[in-house]
């Protein structure tokens, strides 16, 4: 199985994990379906699919790009059914080509099933082995095929016990949407990492990695998918399975931090008020002698607005974005790369020449393109530059769906205190916000947070050690 590379992406953040939406019940299914893909595009930009079903034939389109690419009018009317599923990705789990595209889509029997899924299984390569010396046939890389091949043995038993049995067996991160031929489910694993939403349109049903996505298909959000669910839906409506024992939740910290739309509500909380709240105590934790407040964008804009509601300083757009850059823009040299930062963000250089600026942003990885920006605010006379960050310092990789670097190339495992990092980085001031006040706030408990890639503290056994153990558990 190919393991994820840890490249990180040339923004400097993250990259994103995967988006996941289906609907039952739409005579056009299909068509939501992509629109549905469209609000979750900021999920994941390598490849996007949809599979469709109208009770008897089921049809899969999928391709490398954005929905908008892979999907036209013409694909969209060969894709019939009033049920579909449909997924955004970008890998974490698999390399980057076509077949490693979601929706899976596998003929078992008489029945299709077809899975997208958002996360990480952190036991996939033991699983895989084990299914693969037992005759198991893989046609992708995927994390996700392996719950197919899971499920292959059990399906005599029927789809809601097989599909307990290998979600039983695999560990990690899974917010995973199904399709049969007349069954759409959906399921959470049972600590919650990944969001999962249930929605209602027009009688029909919907589910999505995000609340954003029912926004504009016109559903109403009726509740979270909660952790260790399985929601089956179809002509009888929804039934509901809870196949694991309780387990202490641990939901992404980061996905209100950094990777949910600002217009979602996920984890019962809104996306666009959290990130103002940590900008608020981002303030009562470090207020300096500045002239204005501003956010390198868009990441940094709304926590910079609730900093300057906390703070009283005035709040400024002191960079503008060329929107009309593509993500991928890089070149191979630097003078190149330093090109590429002046083409994405310019400063308002009137504005801001000889004034001290405080600079909001949302996270550090690997410090380069923090750095670059920096520069090139130099450049222009700035009197003094702090930086405040939305979160604590990003010290270990996440094994549960976000790629981050390898701890080596995380800025932060490298340099254990924020004066050096603010030398590394140019800046005269450095504050990262505290785990207490990244939870507080949030509004919810600290224990229902997975915190690792902050604390080490792992909810579960780290995947360098999972596969092991797996081994050692089946074959003593």
């Amino acid at each position: 199985m190919t393991l994820p590379d840890h490249i990180q992406s040339p923004s400097g953040h993250p990259r994103e994990e995967c988006g996941v939406f289906a609907i039952y019940g739409h005579e056009e299914a299909a068509r939501v379906t992509y629109f549905g893909l469209f609000a979750l595009q900021h999920r994941g930009q390598e490849s996007a699919g949809i599979v469709a079903s109208d009770g008897c034939n089921v049809s899969e389109h999928k391709g490398m790009g954005l929905a908008s690419t892979v999907f036209k009018e013409s694909i969209l009317q060969n894709l019939p059914g009033s049920l579909a599923i449909g997924h955004v990705r970008y890998s974490t789990t698999g390399s980057s080509t076509i077949s490693n595209a979601q929706p899976f889509l596998a003929h078992v029997g008489d029945e299709y099933y077809a899975l997208a899924h958002n996360g990480n299984i952190v036991n996939a390569l033991s699983l895989r082995s084990e299914l693969e010396n037992r005759g198991s046939i893989f046609q992708s890389t995927m994390d996700s095929e392996v719950i197919i091949h899971l499920m292959a043995p059990h399906l005599k038993r029927g789809l809601e016990k097989a599909l307990a049995i290998a979600l039983q067996q695999v560990e990690g991160a899974y917010s995973l949407v199904m399709l049969t031929r007349d069954k759409i489910i959906a399921a959470r694993d049972p600590r919650g990492f990944r969001p999962l939403a249930l929605g209602k349109q027009n009688g029909g049903w919907v589910v999505a990695s995000e609340t954003c996505a029912f926004d504009l298909v016109g559903a109403d959000y009726v509740r979270d998918i909660e952790p260790g669910e399985v929601l089956i839906i179809d002509a009888e409506g929804c039934k509901s399975l809870n196949p694991f024992p309780v387990m202490k939740h641990c939901h992404c910290i980061f996905e209100l931090i950094y990777f949910a739309r600002p217009d979602s509500q996920i984890f019962g909380q809104n996306v666009y008020l959290c990130r103002k709240r940590l900008g608020h105590e981002l303030a009562r934790e470090y207020r300096p002698d500045v002239d204005l407040v501003m956010p390198f964008p868009d990441s940094g804009n709304y926590a910079a607005i609730g900093y300057a509601e906390e703070s009283g300083i005035p709040f400024e757009m002191g960079m503008i974005r060329n929107h009309y850059v593509g993500r991928t823009f890089i070149q191979p040299t630097q003078p190149m790369r330093d090109f590429a930062v002046r083409v994405k963000l310019n400063p308002v250089k009137p504005l801001l020449e000889g004034k001290k600026v405080l600079i909001v942003e949302d996270s550090i990885v690997r410090g380069t393109t923090s750095k670059n920006r920096v520069k090139h605010l130099q450049a222009i006379g700035i009197k003094e530059l702090h930086m405040v960050i939305s979160c604590p310092p990003t010290r270990f990789p996440c094994p549960y769906g976000i790629d981050f670097s390898s701890k080596g190339e995380l800025i932060a495992a490298k340099m254990d205190h924020e004066k050096a990092i603010a030398d590394f980085i140019g800046l005269d001031f450095l504050h990262y916000l505290t785990v207490d006040g990244m939870v507080r706030a949030t509004g919810l408990p600290k224990d229902c947070f997975c915190l690792a890639c902050y604390t080490g503290n792992y909810p579960m056994i780290p995947p360098e050690k999972m596969d092991k153990c797996c081994m050692e558990k089946r074959h003593p």
